[in-house]
């Protein structure tokens, strides 16, 4: 598999999302708004590390493979395929996110099969597309590094050299964990969330974004996702996974904020914004690119 994969989308809504995390019934509930909303299969991106913190690894990447839609390799998918003994999240040693890493990755590296990693083996890294006349890049981290946290208060040189490297005026990214957007010099960076674990935000939901082309201009929807956290718990606490994670799932509130800047560690447990206003449920935002 070539390391960035070129599509052809239609000019529809695309469906974007990141960070699955093992988390089935997050996964289970996105699938249901999607096909409720008939957004096709191939206008649906997931932007990696369908594998993590919780407890149904191999039934998440079974899905993601029967439902058919486009997703690229996070760093954990990377760690699994190559046999690697850590999910390489980059995370400092001996913080309590690698301590915590050092339960959940084992116990995913039993949950997946051959089957799986040869799956996994098919995914690219990055990818690439034209959609409504603008060129569109997916990648996790970033093309440098999949494991490099960016955040919207990362500095913009850091987001810029991605849209060279991957010939894109639209990126959409994954890993950290958080909804965003940053627009600069008419190239526009997208984390549309992640599903498998709530955003600090102190809130049981989770994020996912919608993008579409209205009027020349990109119309970005991040949309609140309610699912059945109780029964995600439930699992986790069965296969004796991390209770911290556990525990986030119901409270929103992250257990530390070892890889956030300190722009994001100040907005622990606050709503999130977009366009400076806080959203319980969705938010449009209108930016001409």
């Amino acid at each position: 598999m070539d390391r960035i994969k070129q599509l052809s989308l239609a000019e529809g809504k695309i469906l974007a999302f990141g960070g699955v995390y093992s988390n089935f019934q997050a996964l289970t509930a996105l699938k249901e708004i999607a096909d409720k909303e008939k957004i096709p299969a191939n206008n649906i991106i997931c932007t990696g590390d369908i594998v993590g913190y919780c407890a149904k690894p191999k039934e998440s990447l079974s899905l993601i493979k029967d439902w058919g839609i486009h997703s690229i390799c996070g760093n954990v998918e990377i760690q699994l395929r190559n046999g690697e003994e850590d999910c390489g999240c980059d995370f400092s040693e001996d913080s309590r996110c690698d301590l915590f890493s050092k339960q959940w990755y084992p116990y995913a590296q039993k949950k997946v099969d051959q089957q799986d990693i040869a799956w996994l083996h098919s995914l690219p890294e990055f990818l690439h597309f034209t959609w409504n006349g603008k060129k569109v890049g997916v990648l996790h981290g970033s093309f440098e590094n999949t494991s490099e946290f960016i955040f919207k208060s990362t500095p913009w040189e850091k987001k810029a050299r991605n849209f060279d490297s991957l010939d894109a005026d639209i990126i959409i990214a994954g890993h950290c964990g958080l909804p965003f957007y940053d627009v600069h010099d008419n190239k526009t960076w997208i984390n549309p969330g992640v599903i498998g674990m709530p955003a600090n935000d102190g809130l049981s939901s989770v994020w996912y974004a919608t993008l579409e082309m209205v009027d020349g201009a990109l119309k970005i929807d991040f949309n609140e996702l309610v699912y059945d956290f109780l029964n995600a718990q439930s699992d986790m606490e069965q296969a004796k996974l991390p209770a911290a994670y556990s525990k986030t799932l119901a409270t929103g509130i992250w257990d530390n904020c070892d890889i956030l800047p300190a722009l994001e560690t100040s907005q622990q447990g606050q709503l999130i914004q977009f366009n400076g206003e806080p959203v319980w449920k969705k938010s449009t935002v209108l930016k001409s690119i």
